[in-house]
């Protein structure tokens, strides 16, 4: 069995939560596009005011800061942010051979962190909320980047 086969448990794990946070970033824009079409604002750039079928009486306070757009717009940028380090990491972690609590543990300890780092955003929580699902995600990113480190150099 190879390591980067979906035979091997500690892959499949990390299929799973590399699966479920390429989800999380591909929805989180959809939200954001929901979230201006309900409300018919938070557009970005000058060229979203030219007419069109969604739009076809544009508005100049289609281009202000409307905070539910917004919202959903930093929550995908800090999605952004973090998870592509999760997505490779975790590959590079699967190909060390870590035991598969310890696979389990960590990489489904970013999955969670990230939801409810999400929740968090979502319900308007205190940066510190926030920052402390931040942090746990963070931490289980660094130390899959450090484990990874010390098997490839205590390697003969």
């Amino acid at each position: 069995m190879t390591a980067l086969s979906i035979e091997n448990p500690v892959f499949q794990t990390y299929a799973i939560a590399a699966a479920l946070m390429v989800l999380k970033i591909m929805l989180q824009g959809w939200m954001t596009v929901y979230r201006m079409m309900k409300s018919n604002s938070g557009l970005a750039s000058p060229e979203d005011l030219r007419p069109g079928p969604l739009n076809p009486t544009p508005q100049p306070e289609q281009l202000e800061i409307n905070d539910y757009v917004d919202r959903s717009r930093r929550m995908h940028r800090n999605d952004l942010e973090n998870i592509p380090a999760f997505l490779a990491v975790g590959l590079l972690f699967v190909t060390v051979g870590p035991a598969l609590w310890l696979a389990q543990g960590l990489m489904y300890g970013f999955v969670a962190a990230r939801a409810v780092h999400f929740m968090a955003y979502a319900t308007k929580q205190s940066h510190e909320v926030r920052a402390t699902f931040y942090t746990i995600g963070s931490l289980i990113v660094i130390y899959m980047a450090l484990h990874v480190l010390a098997q490839v150099l205590a390697l003969p």
